[in-house]
C-alpha cells in the first residue's frame, strides 16, 4: 500500500547536475527519516544523505559540499540536488523512508525501486 516513487535519474556529463525526487504515497500517518542511498555492483549499499523530520541532515563525506538533501513534509517528498557530479557518483540511487502507516502499529522502513545515475567522463 505504501510505496516510494522516484524520478530524476539519468545521464549527465562530469561537472553537471541532477535533481532526484522521491514521493511517499499510500496510507501514511507520519514520515520520520527520509534519505538517499546508492549501491554499485558487488558493493554494499551506502548512505548518501538523510534528513530528519525536523530538518537535520547527514551526508556522506564523499558528497558533502556537492549534494543537498531537502524535503517537503506536506507532499511527503524528499529531494536530492546533486552538483559537480563525478564519474564515481555513477550508481543506482535508492530512496529510503522510515514511516508510520495507518495499517501498521510501528514505523517501518521502505525503499524505492532505484534510479540509475550515470556520470560520463
Amino acid at each position: 500500500q505504501v510505496q516510494l516513487v522516484e524520478s530524476g535519474g539519468g545521464l549527465v556529463q562530469a561537472g553537471g547536475s541532477l535533481r532526484l525526487s522521491c514521493a511517499a504515497s499510500g496510507s501514511i500517518f507520519r514520515v520520520n527519516v527520509m534519505g538517499w542511498y546508492r549501491q554499485a555492483p558487488g558493493k554494499q549499499r551506502e548512505l548518501v544523505a538523510v534528513i530528519g523530520s525536523g530538518g537535520s541532515t547527514n551526508y556522506a563525506d564523499s558528497v558533502q559540499g556537492r549534494f543537498t538533501i531537502s524535503r517537503d513534509n506536506a507532499k511527503n517528498t524528499v529531494y536530492l540536488e546533486m552538483n559537480l557530479l563525478k564519474p564515481e557518483d555513477t550508481d543506482v540511487y535508492y530512496c529510503y523512508a522510515n514511516l508510520q502507516s495507518s495499517a501498521t502499529p510501528r514505523p517501518m522502513d521502505y525503499w524505492g525501486q532505484g534510479t540509475q545515475v550515470t556520470v560520463s567522463s
